[in-house]
């Protein structure tokens, strides 16, 4: 008896430890994700500003689909470092001016 009143109290410490640990990894994910930041754009003024450029205008120019530049538009897709650079390009502007980082 003795022995299996170890392990039953042994296995329950174990089941409370990674209770425990699947708590404090959910906490710092929950901070994390609240602190994260995102990427936004001020593509739709300037195509806007570029005579009223159509998506499908730049989509072209950058060698996306027209989708694509829509997602980037709207925050749902972030570019990747050389679409980025093409959007820029086009528009003549700094990677700053294009995208921001809050």
């Amino acid at each position: 008896q003795p022995l299996t009143a170890y392990f039953t109290c042994y296995f329950s410490f174990l089941s409370y430890q990674k209770s425990l640990i699947l708590l404090l990894n959910f906490i710092i994910t929950v901070k994390a994700y609240k602190l994260s930041k995102r990427l936004s754009n001020n593509i739709r003024r300037l195509r806007f500003e570029a005579g009223e450029m159509s998506q499908q205008t730049l989509a072209d120019k950058v060698g996306v689909t027209r989708q694509t530049i829509f997602a980037i538009e709207k925050d749902k897709y972030s570019p990747s470092l050389k679409v980025a650079f093409k959007i820029s390009n086009v528009f003549k502007a700094s990677l700053e001016e294009v995208f921001t980082y809050d």
